[in-house]
């Protein structure tokens, strides 16, 4: 088992983890390693896993340029790539950047996050849930709390 951030949603759940695609890189397991995190798509490259320094949507100039630093601003929204994402996370980890996207327009930034802790927390321990595996990271796969991603559990 990889070590991971242990305890409380502290530094895990707010803006500055939301990346310009609508991902919630707080619960990306990248982010919650113990050794060498990845500070996020919006953070510094500092242990930030190659495909993730050179990401279209990060160094994508038209979103760069927005108002608000998010895809939806763009008129080519959504471009190839942003559905590309949204097809993968909808398929593999029942996410959709789309939805994250329209939610955090129509309602704001701290209404999409207080839904993400509801969603990614796991009732045993109250540690995040990763959305890359499914599980909370300190209960294991064997803990209580999992959220599969073919289900709308938790949605």
């Amino acid at each position: 088992m990889m070590e991971t951030e242990k305890g409380s949603l502290e530094g895990n759940m707010e803006a500055a983890l939301i990346a310009p695609c609508g991902m919630n890189c707080g619960i990306c397991r990248g982010h919650l390693l113990r050794k060498k995190p990845c500070a996020g798509c919006a953070g510094s490259n500092i242990n930030k896993p190659e495909g993730c320094k050179t990401c279209t949507v990060t160094i994508c100039v038209k979103r760069q340029a927005s108002q608000s630093g998010f895809c939806y601003e763009c008129k080519d929204y959504p471009c190839l790539r942003i559905k590309q994402l949204d097809k993968r996370y909808r398929t593999k980890y029942n996410i959709s950047m789309i939805e994250n996207l329209a939610f955090i327009k129509e309602n704001g930034m701290e209404k999409f996050l207080d839904k993400e802790v509801k969603k990614w927390t796991c009732k045993r321990c109250g540690a995040v849930i990763s959305c890359h595996i499914g599980h909370c990271l300190n209960c294991g796969p064997g803990g209580r709390e999992k959220i599969s991603p073919l289900s709308k559990q938790n949605s």
